[in-house]
């Protein structure tokens, strides 16, 4: 028996040509091995591989939040200009509330790196009592948005940072992170004693 609350995740790799087996997805890989390093809970994955097409990509977030139960769901990829890249339109589609902070820090983040991170869509949202969160498509970004980076000066912070309030704010399990992964940031009325 864990001494952590178990975790539902979906993560949703977007691609014409890996969902087509031209090469090999490397978004799903990337975001389990970092979240497998940053969580302390026990994760249940659901892992999807979909072409960039919406009616493709809002039936994979309806099945992983209504049916699945997954408590949090990463996408990876579809979030620039491009016509085909229609990964925010397809998660704006399913959303019962948009969360535009997580789009703004995760442009921020890349905005150190590169000046075209202000062409990337980037949204997360709530569908009933789960998180949707769209990343970018490469591993590298996928790691940097997420962790952020505490080093630059001054610090930027990634977005996994807010992630464990927001799922306990929506009435998710608590999440439960490495400090030296990501430090998680809860108000101190809302963190919860260690059990035992």
């Amino acid at each position: 028996m864990s001494d952590f609350d178990p975790l539902r995740i979906g993560v949703v790799s977007v691609s014409d040509r890996a969902s087509a087996g031209v090469y090999e997805d490397k978004g799903i890989p990337a975001l389990r091995e970092w979240l497998a390093r940053a969580l302390k809970n026990p994760v249940h994955w659901e892992p999807r591989l979909v072409p960039d097409e919406h009616e493709r990509i809002t039936a994979a977030l309806i099945e992983l939040v209504d049916d699945a139960r997954c408590d949090l769901v990463f996408t990876t990829g579809g979030t620039g200009p491009a016509p085909r890249d229609v990964t925010p339109d397809a998660t704006l589609a399913v959303a019962h509330k948009v969360m535009p902070g997580f789009g703004e820090q995760m442009r921020q983040v890349s905005l150190a790196f590169v000046p075209t991170a202000i062409l990337s869509r980037q949204v997360a949202v709530i569908r009933g009592r789960a998180l949707i969160v769209n990343l970018p498509g490469q591993p590298k970004a996928i790691a940097e948005t997420l962790e952020g980076l505490p080093r630059h000066t001054p610090p930027v912070p990634g977005i996994f940072a807010a992630v464990p309030y927001c799922v306990d704010l929506i009435g998710g399990p608590y999440l439960e992170s490495h400090d030296e992964v990501c430090k998680a940031f809860r108000p101190k009325s809302a963190i919860r004693a260690p059990r035992g």
